[in-house]
């Protein structure tokens, strides 16, 4: 067996699949794009979902990667197990269509056991199969896997309920029974039972069946082999680690721990190993998660990042660590994994500052927190069973990010019990709302064989507003390829085209379809990319269309001179977001439309009004600069070199368009641009705001609508000037700010002669008291505009004395308002303002509350007042 670093493993192992001809995959960003079925990429299939489905065809049908990955379905379990993680890499060896079972197995075994790969001694070696996978168990045997180390499980069969699914094969290593937590006649001590000798190493899925929604399978179009194996896991056997925390990829950040701490070390107690864990685990997590975008919040993403710094926190501090310290680890995870992901350093400073803010910002919340605690353990104590309620415990863990077990252990101090059952209850209720929030929408989509097996070349024409002879080669009606359409709908496939399929945020090109008689046959509604990247265009059909002929494609001009305006502002406008934000802005998401475009980037805080100005004027300024706009076809590696931006991570091909705008703004893109910037003309940012936990959204118009919405926003500014009567445009501000204080003044005087008023009022309605039992009582129905006048009026009955209870009401424009205060004497009997206001409010169809001595409430029914007050009389009588 060969020792190797982390960095090695993983270089091997995608180097092994390279050598049999995979094409190595980078690793995708932790953030789905385009798939609202996943919170985080969790697996390296996640990545592979496009292919799978059929909706877009590899150029290569056999890929291997190392996938970057985050669960976080069982966190409570990370740093108690040897195993458990939030963040790992998945490496995995992909067929789309191509090779299957027997090269799958038969690669697998030569990994692991030649001498050339890792070399592992075989007879610690075993695997798992579906008991009805026959032709598994022979391929293993061929292979060279014993026979007696090939045990059949039911288990292993992957089904999602609907879709693709299929038999799989996991691979065991034996770590020997020393390293066992079960006895050694122990009926789980097999490989596939729950212990701890025999790792789960490498899963290789079948996938060769769809599961129907009648609860049929039927096989797949096109088989496809999807395989994970965990870095970690196998790196703790090349590296003799008893857990997965003891390879190079932990071990620095625990050292670097320690140094932190008042003299702990780790492995010494099994309490501080645990916390060293944590926070080990945990900032992997975080760095890698802010890298690709996503920032702390109170939901989704945010909210697991939040969860996660909080819980390393509280971790640092049972181990003696003072205030913020989990953002100095951040240079130590970047160091680690520089080699195969350098997004960590390239970015630290801007990743040690979310997280630091964060961790400052928990202290309030922590100190809060415990204060809750401390509250709760006095109420428990006081208690007939001792006992801190679930339903506490897991507000101390949804609220302030209390894990459960530092609330039992301060309550085991405190010679205390927590309701473990009602905290799993709670617990499981969330799960289920989360569960239900993400919907049942599963992770692998039906294949479109149809489309699939359109394999014709067709050439997109870059710049081409018309194509005179394109030959139609292909015709999809109701999912069938046939010679000719006639009815209403069609979807077709040219050998070239100047329509530009929807891509990277830019909507498709418009246009029409002629016959060489210069007849209108078709109009062209949309068009989207064919699996095997073809253009398909959606049409409404005219006249008849003919497989084999030759038509003109002309796209709608002006759309296109959009279009072309809308993407390169865009370009422009990350590139001034960047510069004036910081380098560390993402792009989230775009939108780019003929007459408006929509920009999502990544933001801890909204922009300023200087920063939103700045970021517009840098724009105008590169567009009247007339900066020529160049494209470069290229490779994606000379493209990176080219200092090109590229975006979510994304997957290119072997060849590249690099759009260059002078040296301000250089990216990867596929659209459709400007030649020179001055096309644009002007460019006007018309909303900035929050799209979702970290994100913002620019909203702009560029060209003959921004000159409109300028234009209608000076026609605004003219009847504004009009209306205040300002002799100028620049003198609308002085004239505004003097009508303001003008009204000020009006409103005071108002508010004046409206307490006058109301003292009047009050006068007259406290001569009116009665005595109900030993209490004086006064209640009436004022002739007063609403709850604040009640109010007032109540001020003044407090300070003058003028009886135990006052019922106030009042009836306006279809709504009743009631107040009730009480002084000491009515207190002394018993009674509670806001029960009173209980009893009348459903009678004038309200509802209201308040505290003993004061309440209020309010209603749509006035005509229900007089009996209302009657009713809290006939209450008061009770007393």
């Amino acid at each position: 067996m060969k020792k190797l670093t982390s960095s090695e493993f993983r270089q091997m192992f995608l180097d092994f699949f390279k050598e049999h001809g995979h094409m190595i995959m980078p690793s995708a960003s932790l953030i789905p794009q385009d798939d609202p079925t996943l919170l985080w990429i969790n697996s390296g299939v996640a990545t592979m979902k496009k292919y799978f489905d059929g909706s877009v065809v590899p150029k290569n049908h056999r890929i291997t990667s190392s996938q970057k990955s985050i669960r976080t379905n069982d966190i409570e379990n990370v740093g108690k197990t040897a195993r458990h993680q939030t963040f790992f890499e998945m490496l995995g060896n992909f067929s789309v269509g191509d090779y299957f079972r027997n090269e799958a197995i038969t690669w697998a075994w030569e990994f692991l056991t030649s001498p050339k790969w890792l070399g592992l001694d075989k007879s610690k070696l075993y695997c798992t199969v579906y008991p009805k996978d026959i032709d598994s168990q022979k391929v293993w045997e061929k292979a060279g896997m014993p026979k007696n180390h090939i045990f059949k499980l039911e288990d292993n069969f992957w089904d999602i309920g609907e879709g693709p699914c299929g038999p799989d094969t996991e691979i065991f290593y034996d770590r020997g029974q020393e390293n066992n937590d079960v006895a050694e006649d122990d009926p789980e001590n097999f490989p596939g039972g729950e212990n701890a000798r025999y790792l789960e190493i490498w899963n290789i899925v079948f996938s060769q069946y769809n599961h129907l929604p009648n609860g049929k399978y039927v096989d797949q179009p096109h088989k496809n082999i999807d395989t994970g194996m965990g870095l970690e896991r196998v790196l703790s056997i090349l590296q003799g680690a008893p857990t997965n925390f003891e390879t190079d990829l932990f071990l620095p950040i625990i050292h670097a721990t320690e140094e932190m701490t008042p003299g702990k070390k780790y492995g010494v107690n099994k309490a501080d190993t645990t916390a060293f864990k944590i926070i080990a685990d945990h900032v992997r997590a975080v760095s890698f998660a802010i890298a690709d975008g996503a920032l702390p919040s109170n939901n989704g993403r945010g909210y697991v990042l939040r969860r996660l710094i909080r819980r390393a926190d509280l971790n640092g501090q049972r181990l003696g660590i003072k205030g913020a310290f989990l953002y100095k680890l951040v240079p130590v995870v970047g160091k680690i994994m520089q080699s195969h992901y350098p997004e960590v350093m390239d970015q630290r400073g801007f990743i040690e500052n979310v997280i630091q803010n964060e961790e400052e910002r928990f202290q309030a919340t922590l100190d809060s927190g415990l204060t809750l605690l401390d509250e709760l353990i006095a109420k428990a104590k006081k208690s007939d069973n001792k006992t801190i309620s679930g339903k506490d415990a897991f507000k101390l863990f949804d609220t302030y990010g209390f894990p459960y077990e530092l609330t039992f252990e301060s309550a085991q101090d405190a010679g205390l019990k927590i309701d473990k059952k009602g905290f799993d209850k709670e617990m499981q209720a969330q799960k289920e709302r989360a569960r239900k929030a993400r919907g049942d929408l599963q992770s692998m989509g039906r294949q479109d064989v149809t489309l699939m097996n359109i394999k014709d070349k067709s050439e997109f024409e870059y710049g081409k507003y018309e194509e005179d002879h394109a030959k139609l080669i292909d015709i999809v009606v109701n999912d069938k390829l046939v010679n000719k359409a006639d009815g209403e709908e069609a979807i077709l496939v040219f050998d070239k085209t100047p329509f530009y399929a929807e891509r990277g945020g830019q909507v498709a090109d418009h246009g029409n379809i002629y016959n060489q008689d210069g007849e209108l046959v078709a109009k062209v509604t949309d068009v989207q990319h064919a699996p095997n990247d073809q253009n398909l265009h959606f049409v409404d059909i005219i006249l008849p269309l003919e497989k084999g002929k030759e038509y003109v494609l002309k796209i709608d001009r002006e759309r296109r001179e959009g279009l072309r305006h809308s993407h390169t502002a865009t370009h422009l406008l990350h590139a001034a977001l960047r510069q004036v934000l910081g380098e560390h802005t993402h792009q989230a998401g775009s939108l780019v439309e003929p007459d408006y475009l929509r920009f999502d980037f990544t933001a801890m805080e909204p922009m300023t009004p200087r920063e939103i100005k700045s970021v517009e004027e840098l724009v105008n300024q590169k567009i009247w600069e007339a900066i020529q706009v160049k494209t470069t076809v290229t490779t994606p590696e000379e493209g990176k070199k080219m200092g090109a931006l590229a975006l979510f991570n994304g997957k290119y091909g072997d060849k590249v368009r690099v759009v260059q705008v002078g040296d301000f703004s250089s990216e990867f893109c596929g659209g459709t641009h400007c030649d020179n910037t001055n096309q644009i003309g002007i460019f006007k940012i018309i909303s900035e705001s929050a799209v979702g936990a970290g994100m913002r959204r620019i909203e702009a118009v560029t060209s003959k609508k921004a000159y409109e919405y300028l234009a209608d926003r000076s026609t605004l500014l003219d009847d504004i000037q009009e209306h205040v009567k300002a002799t100028k445009p620049d003198g609308i501000i002085d004239k505004i700010d003097s009508l303001e204080s003008s009204l000020h003044d009006a409103q005071k005087q108002i508010e004046d002669l409206t307490k006058k008023i109301n003292q009047a009022k009050a006068g007259e309605i406290f001569d009116n008291v009665q005595k109900v039992g030993d209490l004086t009582v006064i209640a009436a129905t004022a002739d007063v505009s609403g709850m604040n006048d009640l109010r007032e009026i109540a001020d003044s009955w407090k300070s003058g004395n003028k009886s135990d209870v006052l019922v106030l009401a009042a009836k306006n424009d279809g709504k009743a308002n009631m107040i009730i205060s009480l002084n000491k004497k009515a207190l002394d009997k018993g009674l509670k303002a806001g029960d009173l206001i209980k009893k009348a409010a459903p009678i004038f169809g309200g509802g209201g509350g308040g505290r003993p001595n004061m309440a209020q409430a309010g209603g749509k029914k006035p005509e229900g007042i007089d009996e209302a007050i009657k009713t809290v009389i006939s209450e008061i009588s009770k007393n």
